[in-house]
């Protein structure tokens, strides 16, 4: 009985399973109104997209819309942007590899610099810092002139490297960078030099892949920026081949006739790297934003 009085003390009674709530009505409006605000941009997406089929002096004359004759539809634009387009892919190439170079030059250099920032210790180092926030508040068309003049003193003029270079240290990416090397534990830095690793293989080896989210959020910021950079290149440019597409599409449109038809299927068709850089680091990007603006 003793025994008895034991077991069953010990036994305990088997709870019933928490019933699983299902979304409350709060977050049934949040995600109706964030599919909302997805299908309002997507309408000019859309819209030119719809354009692209249609005559481009129609499209100019009556504007982006949606209320169309499709017996007018045709694909009279795509076969002129296959056969007859002029130089337009050789803009499209030209600002790709402009892109992808001045990209990676730029996750480069400012990861470097950021990581100094954000590991190392040494004098002035807050002042360098506090520099570097002052250039992000510094606007561009402050900085164009004299760049300019300097840029044509040293005889880099009507190149892509006058592009790029300028632009490798940048004020933003830098800061971001920072703020997400800051919550990286040093006890892995330590353990690196610890091993013998040389300090260019504790960034590459131990660091870099960490940073993973960061970087796949500067690449597809930046990238959007270079791709439809068009004051700088406007400026240095000088011969129409070395033209990137902002630039090329710009210059459809002259005194002497318009060819609105290229531009806007040109204009359409430059969206597609765009989106596809976009689609490659989505699963990245969320979480590199918010790892670099809390973290610090």
């Amino acid at each position: 009985m003793a025994a008895l009085r034991e077991q069953t003390r010990t036994t305990t009674v088997p709870t019933a399973a928490p019933r699983r709530r299902g979304p409350s009505t709060a977050a049934w409006v949040q995600s109706a109104f964030l599919v909302v605000i997805a299908l309002i941009s997507l309408v000019p997406l859309l819209a030119i997209f719809v354009g692209t089929f249609q005559d481009g002096n129609e499209v100019i004359r009556r504007g982006m819309t949606f209320d169309v004759d499709l017996g007018t539809l045709s694909l009279d634009n795509y076969v002129l942007l296959f056969t007859d387009s002029g130089p337009y892919f050789r803009w499209f190439v030209n600002t790709l590899l402009l892109t992808v170079a001045q990209v990676a030059g730029t996750l480069l250099v400012s990861s470097f610099v950021a990581y100094g920032f954000a590991m190392y210790e040494f004098r002035t180092k807050t002042l360098w810092f506090i520099m570097v926030l002052l250039v992000m508040t510094v606007p561009f068309e402050m900085l164009m002139l004299p760049l300019y003049v300097q840029v044509n003193d040293m005889g880099l003029a009507d190149t892509y490297t006058v592009i790029a270079l300028p632009f490798l240290a940048s004020a933003v990416t830098i800061f971001f960078f920072r703020q997400y090397f800051l919550g990286i534990p040093k006890e892995i830095i330590e353990a690196g030099r610890m091993d013998g690793v040389s300090e260019f293989g504790i960034f590459f080896r131990l660091v870099l892949p960490i940073t993973k989210p960061a970087m796949a959020a500067m690449a597809i910021l930046n990238g959007m920026m270079c791709w439809n950079n068009f004051l700088w290149p406007l400026l240095v440019l000088r011969s129409p081949e070395k033209f990137t597409l902002p630039i090329g599409l710009n210059t459809l449109l002259t005194p002497y006739g318009n060819n609105y038809e290229l531009l806007i299927i040109g204009a359409f068709f430059s969206l597609i790297p765009v989106l596809i850089l976009f689609l490659a680091f989505q699963r990245f990007f969320i979480e590199g934003i918010t790892a670099g603006a809390v973290k610090g």
